[in-house]
């Protein structure tokens, strides 16, 4: 039996886990569910899973919280201390970290030193503090498995062969990996067009139901430039062995090619159900109900080039991911801050990419920061973009 602390539960990565573990209700137990400030959908999950623990992230969320739980015996903490507490509690030892953004790296931290095996869908703490998190995997030999749909794919794709975790090792039967990206909903549009783009029209994903911010994410494709960040660290490449594809049917999610030309990828419909699941279980496979891939519906399959003129939020991530240290941390902060500032009408499409250059241009690298100095440049991104 597994025994979960899910960081981010009422969103769309943990609402989805929780699926799961009602599909296999005898093969988990939740210990603790963590949340930003969604109070009424906390108090329907707590009520349902009974965990021991529970933390609002935001104070008066979890005051609120704590009132309509009085009938319950359950703690409910608050606060980055209370989502510490909540993924180093005894009892559990896999903790889903589906938290959006910087919030996420302190607790992953903590669980690994806690020695959690780790669910990961919070990318930010790989794209930011990578050269960190990685080293302390292996020290404490606990398992990190990816949630993302490609780059569980990738994980897939490499099950059965040698797997080195750090770009020091490196693979060397892998020649490159081959991330897919659907194009979001704005493909094919120039920069003059998508100038006049609300969120609305954003949100209109083509493929996924997914959360606001990586619906934006995908729009810009800022998304998949946080994701080949990611994947040089889980998978111990170099940036230039990390290939995009566009592929608008969402049906091969990412693959690998090896060093004798053959290409081994993992396909299927377009859900994040099946990585949760995937990670929740490994190395195990579990039925999955529900609808499957049918190759005869599907039809064809197609790949591209990504435009990199009309999306320079994307192209900008290759030239950040090579010179890593610090400019991570500035990219990802920039995007954070520029996305929201979005989604409340406060800027344009076009000023979110505008934003990430700006920031990213001022920023003084710092080749091989500590977890402290990358919290520092985040704030320090935010005050600058901030005015």
């Amino acid at each position: 039996m597994r025994h979960l602390t899910i960081l981010g539960s009422t969103g769309s990565i943990g609402t989805q886990t929780l699926n799961i573990v009602r599909a296999y209700r005898s093969e988990f137990e939740v210990e603790a569910l963590a949340a930003k400030g969604s109070v009424d959908a906390m108090e329907k999950q707590v009520r349902e899973f009974l965990p021991k623990m529970v933390c609002m992230y935001d104070e008066q969320a979890a005051e609120d919280l704590r009132v309509r739980l009085a009938d319950l015996p359950i703690k409910v903490a608050a606060g980055m201390d209370g989502l510490i507490a909540c993924v180093t509690t005894p009892e559990t030892d896999m903790v889903v970290t589906a938290m959006v953004g910087m919030i996420g790296l302190l607790p992953t931290v903590a669980a690994i030193h806690a020695g959690k095996d780790i669910a990961l869908a919070n990318k930010e703490t790989l794209v930011t503090a990578g050269h960190l998190i990685m080293p302390l995997i292996r020290e404490k030999g606990v398992a990190l498995l990816p949630v993302d749909s490609e780059h569980s794919a990738i994980f897939q794709s490499l099950q059965g062969l040698p797997y080195h975790n750090s770009v020091a090792d490196g693979n060397p039967q892998i020649a490159r990996i081959l991330l897919t990206a659907s194009g979001g909903p704005f493909r094919g549009k120039t920069l003059r067009e998508m100038a006049s783009f609300t969120a609305e029209d954003a949100l209109k994903h083509p493929n996924w139901a997914m959360g606001k911010k990586i619906t934006i994410d995908s729009a810009t494709m800022v998304n998949k430039g946080l994701e080949m960040m990611e994947a040089r660290w889980l998978f111990g490449v170099a940036p230039e062995q990390i290939t995009v594809l566009v592929h608008p049917q969402s049906i091969l999610h990412s693959a690998v090619e090896f060093v004798d030309g053959a290409v081994i990828g993992q396909m299927g419909v377009p859900s994040m159900e099946l990585p949760i699941q995937y990670a929740l279980f490994y190395p195990e496979r579990k039925p999955m109900y529900g609808h499957k891939l049918d190759l005869f519906s599907v039809g064809s399959l197609t790949f591209m080039e990504p435009d990199s003129v009309n999306f320079p939020a994307f192209a900008l991530a290759s030239a950040v991911m090579k010179d890593g240290g610090s400019l991570p941390t500035v990219y990802n902060a920039a995007n954070e801050w520029a996305v929201a500032e979005f989604l409340a009408g406060r800027i344009g499409y076009n000023a979110i990419g505008e934003n990430i250059f700006k920031a990213v241009e001022r920023h003084q690298n710092i080749a091989c920061p500590t977890i402290e100095q990358i919290l520092e440049v985040e704030k320090d991104t935010y005050a600058f973009l901030k005015g």
